[in-house]
């Protein structure tokens, strides 16, 4: 049986009007199926729709809002619009998904932007924080579904480094927000629960260091180095035989006007 390459790249381009031009980059030079983007920062009605349709991206799912958070789902063959999911009984547009066909198969694609959580590590202090351990407590509910006809895959920048060479310095970082043990281990738990596979750490070693983020308040982010892993690609197990591995564009960091995070394709090879 003849196999259909299908590759979905995730983003948090942080304001994507602002970074249009990276974002067209991207796609020309990568040119994904489908393009999962986070904090779009844009209300649907000023998504920047005719810019993507020229570059080929005719199918376009948005769940925006003005200045803040935001998720779109963009890609060059047809989806549809599935579900736009309220965590938290707050109406933050933090998750999107959609159906895609693949091959044989329909794929349910999951696009989410965790909240990053504020600074004080302390839900009793930090209601920032308390809804992040919220949020992600509301994502048990989302599972990898899948049968022989269709599969899951979930994307975006989920805030937070779950494991020890997620981030440069273990150690350091304990108490700091996105690679706290109780947010590591209720985000393994959540992973584990939904039955999800964490594709960008199938086949590379625990200890070698992944990184998909680096900040804005480092003078020289690439002599640094002093990244996270915030934006990850997890599948429904059926996938697990189709995936044909992932690139993290580390480069992007450093083009014109960039986006603290950067692209990470993940490929597949679907029957």
């Amino acid at each position: 049986m003849l196999r259909m390459p299908f590759s979905v790249a995730t983003w948090n381009i942080n304001s994507v009007r602002l970074r249009m031009p990276i974002v067209e980059r991207l796609l020309l030079e990568q040119a994904p199926d489908v393009l999962c983007l986070q904090e779009t920062k844009v209300p649907d009605e000023l998504f920047p729709e005719k810019a993507f349709r020229k570059l080929g991206y005719e199918h376009i799912a948005f769940h925006g809002q003005k200045g803040y958070h935001g998720v779109a789902t963009v890609a060059r063959r047809p989806i549809e619009v599935v579900e736009k999911r309220r965590f938290c009984e707050i109406d933050d547009s933090r998750h999107l998904s959609v159906t895609v066909r693949a091959g044989g198969k329909a794929i349910l694609l999951h696009n989410f932007y965790v909240p990053a959580g504020g600074d004080e590590p302390d839900p009793e202090i930090n209601r920032k924080f308390r809804h992040k351990l919220d949020f992600v407590a509301e994502m048990n509910a989302i599972r990898a579904e899948h049968d022989e006809v269709s599969g899951s895959i979930l994307v975006g920048d989920l805030n937070i480094a779950p494991l020890e060479h997620d981030v440069w310095s273990h150690k350091q970082l304990l108490k700091v927000v996105s690679h706290t043990p109780v947010e590591t281990e209720r985000f393994e738990a959540m992973r584990l629960a939904g039955n999800w596979v964490d594709l960008m750490r199938l086949n590379v070693p625990h200890e070698q260091k992944l990184y998909t983020w680096w900040s804005y308040r480092a003078q020289d982010w690439e002599a640094s180095d002093r990244g996270r892993r915030l934006d990850h690609v997890w599948s429904s197990p059926n996938l697990v035989p189709n995936f044909a591995g992932y690139e993290i564009l580390r480069p992007a960091r450093g083009w014109e006007r960039p986006s603290d995070h950067v692209p990470v394709i993940a490929r597949f090879d679907l029957e």
